[in-house]
């Protein structure tokens, strides 16, 4: 899948495409080459970023700090680093069929 790659330490690398402002937060799909995400916050003073942050966090069953927004903090496009993931990405699309 083009949406996400593995670096030599072994950190998983997401392109995601966000959508702040959704009424839950959830996966909707892959678009393009980019995951998107809708997020249940709103696009001001980073609160989408920080939505975004903390659920990756718990899907990947890592700290908060093991999930950095690479770039895009004012885009809805982004790439986030997820350190020494607890799960594969396929947990995302996991969490797509689920909801």
């Amino acid at each position: 899948m083009n949406w996400y790659c593995v670096d030599s330490d072994r950190n998983l690398i997401l392109k995601l495409y966000v959508q702040p402002g959704a009424r839950q937060t959830k996966i909707v799909d892959v678009h393009g080459e980019e995951l998107k995400i809708k997020l249940a916050a709103p696009p001001v003073e980073g609160k989408a970023n920080h939505a975004l942050t903390e659920f990756l966090a718990k899907c990947f069953n890592v700290p908060l700090k093991h999930v950095i927004l690479k770039r895009g903090a004012q885009s809805r496009h982004k790439i986030v680093e997820i350190c020494q993931p607890g799960n594969d990405p396929d947990v995302l699309l996991g969490e797509m069929k689920i909801k």
